[in-house]
């Protein structure tokens, strides 16, 4: 049992060594965030395809100061068949602090999403409350991926390059 303990706590120091001190950047306990200024948990009708349609406002907050760019993916957790794709962009500036209301960082890219669209579709369930997922990923890479690429070969694409993710999750029922 002694052995264990020493052999784990040997484990632990070679884990984070002496030297190891988080960046000015981002500290020990700040994570990669996602948060809107328009919503906590209800999705605003404006942002949906009961109102004007348009994307929300995003921040975006403790982006690790090594990641190269941004990755942003938007589903419906509730699609009758299967998870529904409403947005994808990349190659977002890791050093945006917000997404304005309705627009696309200068510099990203948008792919097409679940209805064969090059933009955001908001939230426009059938039935019952959906949940909608707007996930962030910090990456160590810029993303070559052409106009037509799909929420698929964006995932593929970030695959082994992924150095942080958030999320945010919102809600929307027709009324």
């Amino acid at each position: 049992m002694k052995r264990l303990s020493i052999f784990l706590l040997s484990l632990v120091f070679l884990a984070f060594p002496a030297s190891y001190t988080p960046s000015q950047e981002q500290k020990i306990g700040e994570e990669l965030r996602i948060t809107s200024p328009v919503f906590d948990r209800d999705i605003p009708r404006r942002y949906t395809c009961d109102g004007k349609n348009i994307s929300p406002p995003f921040e975006i907050k403790n982006v690790p100061p090594e990641a190269k760019s941004l990755a942003l993916i938007v589903d419906d957790l509730d699609a009758p068949r299967r998870t529904f794709v409403h947005w994808i962009i990349w190659n977002i500036d890791p050093a945006i602090k917000e997404i304005k209301e309705n627009s696309v960082p200068k510099g990203a890219a948008q792919g097409i999403n679940d209805f064969k669209k090059h933009s955001y579709g908001g939230p426009c369930p059938p039935s019952r409350t959906h949940r909608y997922v707007f996930k962030v990923f910090a990456l160590d890479v810029r993303l070559s991926l052409g106009p037509n690429s799909t929420a698929v070969d964006l995932q593929n694409a970030i695959k082994g390059h992924v150095i942080a993710n958030a999320q945010l999750i919102g809600f929307y029922s027709r009324k």
